[in-house]
């Protein structure tokens, strides 16, 4: 009977999947290699693919710094490649990489018609008809100073804490859909 090999890989799956989809939702890949070129010498993933790992990198790890990604990146090689559909390679990610990626989005003109696209596919706008806007306002009360034009006042307190200062909010809402407005 012959022996069988097994090897284990063990991968961090975080909230890699949630936010790899939701740049897919918005078409970042797309938008950024139909916008940004790379020298002809670009060799791995997409400039589409770097961006969306480093965003992600970015929004898991809540750090900028590209001293970091490649590492990362390395540690977390196949998630990424399999949520993202792609081969994805470390060296891909490397600082010298990201760095041009900088570069690339440093181009006044080539950055408007990226921006101008991506929120064409993020915003949206509604032609809202509303009779009625109903307005609910509250108060809370704390521990701050108290100055003669400050946002913070004594007064009547829902609370039952007069000597503590007061703050009022209001809310407007559009009927009949109960929409939050702001103003």
């Amino acid at each position: 009977m012959s022996e069988q090999h097994l090897e284990v890989q063990t991968e961090p799956v975080e909230d890699l999947p949630i936010l790899i989809a939701k740049l897919e939702r918005m078409k970042v890949r797309e938008v950024v290699d139909r916008h940004f070129m790379p020298h002809g010498n670009w060799q791995g993933c997409s400039l589409g693919t770097v961006v969306a790992v480093w965003l992600v990198y970015i929004l898991s790890e809540g750090d900028h710094r590209l001293s970091e990604v490649q590492e990362w990146a390395a540690a977390r090689v196949n998630i990424l490649g399999l949520c993202l559909k792609t081969r994805i390679r470390p060296e891909d990610f490397s600082d010298d990489r990201l760095a041009i990626v900088l570069n690339l989005f440093g181009d006044d003109r080539d950055w408007c018609l990226f921006e101008s696209e991506m929120t064409k596919g993020v915003i949206r706008i509604y032609d809202l008809k509303g009779n009625l806007i109903r307005l609910d306002s509250t108060s809370g009360s704390g521990y701050w100073q108290v100055s003669e034009e400050g946002l913070f006042q004594f007064g009547h307190s829902k609370d039952h804490r007069p000597d503590l200062p007061q703050f009022k909010v209001m809310l407007a809402t559009l009927d009949p859909l109960g929409l939050a407005v702001g103003i």
